[in-house]
């Protein structure tokens, strides 16, 4: 995952500066193999934490904003959600 490092840190401040309750996503630490079906399994969870959240916090760093989190971001936006971007904190 790009930025994992990263969205570890942010979540960490967010939590522990912010008070921000943060759901965070899975990490496959040991860089093992990802079938199709855990694909669809793990975008399918992505999707239920965005419809039980307030609001999604995008880490953008550089701009950056692959194709899986630019759907989640429509998905999210399509159902009321407060989009904070990373790139806009100070």
């Amino acid at each position: 995952m790009k930025f994992a490092e990263e969205m570890k840190q942010i979540s960490w401040k967010l939590e522990a500066e912010k008070g921000v309750a943060v759901i965070q996503c899975v990490y496959n630490e040991q860089n093992e193999p990802i079938p199709e079906e855990v694909q669809k399994r793990l975008a399918a969870a992505h999707y239920k934490k965005i419809d039980i959240c307030d609001a999604v916090y995008i880490v953008d760093i550089d701009g950056y904003i692959g194709t899986s989190v630019a759907n989640e971001i429509s998905y999210a936006s399509a159902n009321g959600k407060e989009l904070i971007f990373h790139s806009k904190q100070s």
